[in-house]
Parts: structure tokens; C-alpha cells; sequence
């Protein structure tokens, strides 16, 4: 398990916390975003665990919240999201005569 940016994958291999600047090396993309967190989860209310952060509107841009932390996780299992889009898209293709 390893830290990756949230949209293109890219390992971050510098040791701790990534500062409100970083950016993605691959694809400049906001490395200290919401969607790169540990408590970040789609499921609970403003899509975050730690109930005492400030909300925040844009998951994927940079932001001011103390409670930040880098989630480390897996990235093959992001690959499922692309498959599934990509056969979203040959399904919108075929009904549509691409």
C-alpha cells in the first residue's frame, strides 16, 4: 500500500505530508485534496469521517483542513472505476450507432 494521486496514480515518494502547493508530478493535479485523504468517504455526510473538519465544496482541490492525512491505499483498485466507464462508454456507443 503505497500514497498515490487520486486521479492519474502516481506515487508519492516523499516522506510525509504533501503541502498545500504540491501538485502531482503527472498530471498537476492537487495532491493535498480531499479526495487524496484518509477520511474521505462518498458515504457519510459532507464526505468526510472526521466530523470536525470544516466542510469543504471541492474534494479535489487544495485546501486548508488540519486533519489531512495522506491515505495509503492500493491503486490497482482504482483500476475497476476505469473499466466500468470505459464499458459505460461502449454500451452509449452501440445504443447511439458510434
Amino acid at each position: 500500500m503505497n500514497r498515490h494521486c487520486h486521479n492519474c496514480g502516481t506515487e508519492w515518494t516523499i516522506d510525509g505530508q504533501p503541502g498545500r502547493s504540491d501538485v502531482c508530478p503527472g498530471c498537476n493535479e492537487d495532491l493535498r485534496a480531499c479526495l487524496n485523504c484518509v477520511f474521505h468517504d462518498r458515504g457519510v455526510a459532507y464526505q468526510c469521517r472526521e466530523r470536525r473538519a470544516e466542510p469543504v465544496t471541492e474534494k479535489n482541490r487544495s485546501n486548508f483542513c488540519e486533519y489531512f492525512d495522506f491515505a495509503q491505499r492500493d491503486w490497482s483498485g482504482s483500476i475497476g472505476a476505469n473499466k466500468r466507464m470505459e464499458e459505460a462508454k461502449g454500451t452509449f456507443n452501440k445504443l447511439f450507432g458510434d
